[in-house]
């Protein structure tokens, strides 16, 4: 179970410090090999490639809870969790989808190449190798490593990642804006990493924390500000305390 966590954690971070925080935000700049290493993680997820997802992603804060929203959670919390996914795309999801600007994904040439050879990717990386390791390296079954470390972690990852926009749409606090329906749900912060301070998000789209709470069960920022030391992170962006405080008193429900 342990490598299932360790590459739960792995494929998690492919989505919330790269497709999420780093390309569909633009919320700090990465150098080249942590882009990289967050493409190969975010393969390990299998939940479309970055450009899909930053597109969808993007439509979803534009539009959010209209019919030009991917997961729009008016539609019902089965529909938001993973029904959208069944069903042919709303029409405005489409169009408002073709018209945003997303000349920055395409002039990343990780993104590019991983949209490019995406299918091998994910057989590699989601289903192969995280099956593969156990087997080889320590003597786990092949059978058990393959339906724990690649089935089940899988299944997992994808249903915390789900539980943002079903579960931190309906359920939770709105201390930053009351007037939106994302909120903070705890259990969503600590089954992803730290994307479920969702109210936050949502009223300071642009901030790499994704919160005001720094590292407090915030995996996702822990990772970021590591590599920030390490020299492979620059420009993190950040709401201004101030800022944060002001909106919370303009606009907050008073919970925090």
């Amino acid at each position: 179970m342990e490598q299932a966590y360790f590459y739960f954690l792995l494929s998690g971070l492919g989505v919330t410090a790269g497709a999420h925080r780093l390309w569909s935000h633009r919320s700090y700049k990465a150098k080249l090999p942590l882009r990289i290493f967050l493409a190969v993680a975010n393969s390990m997820a299998f939940q479309n490639d970055i450009y899909e997802w930053s597109r969808d992603h993007r439509v979803h804060h534009k539009y959010t809870e209209t019919d030009a929203d991917p997961h729009n959670a008016l539609r019902g919390f089965f529909f938001s969790h993973v029904g959208w996914l069944l069903v042919r795309k709303h029409p405005d999801v489409i169009e408002k989808g073709r018209k945003l600007d997303l000349t920055d994904l395409l002039d990343d040439p990780v993104v590019r190449i991983q949209r490019k050879y995406y299918k091998l990717s994910v057989v590699l990386m989601c289903f192969v190798f995280p099956a593969l390791v156990p087997w080889y390296v320590w003597g786990e079954s092949l059978w058990n490593a393959y339906f724990l470390a690649s089935i089940l972690r899988y299944a997992v990852s994808l249903n915390t990642t789900w539980s943002i926009n079903s579960v931190a749409h309906m359920y939770g606090k709105r201390p930053y804006n009351k007037t939106i329906n994302p909120r903070d749900n705890i259990l969503t912060v600590m089954g992803t990493l730290g994307e479920g301070y969702h109210n936050y998000h949502h009223t300071f789209p642009f901030d790499y924390s994704a919160s005001e709470l720094g590292l407090k069960f915030n995996l996702a920022t822990w990772f970021i500000d590591f590599m920030f030391w390490l020299g492979l992170v620059t420009d993190r962006k950040r709401a201004p305390k101030e800022m944060v405080q002001a909106r919370k008193e303009k606009t907050g429900d008073g919970s925090r």
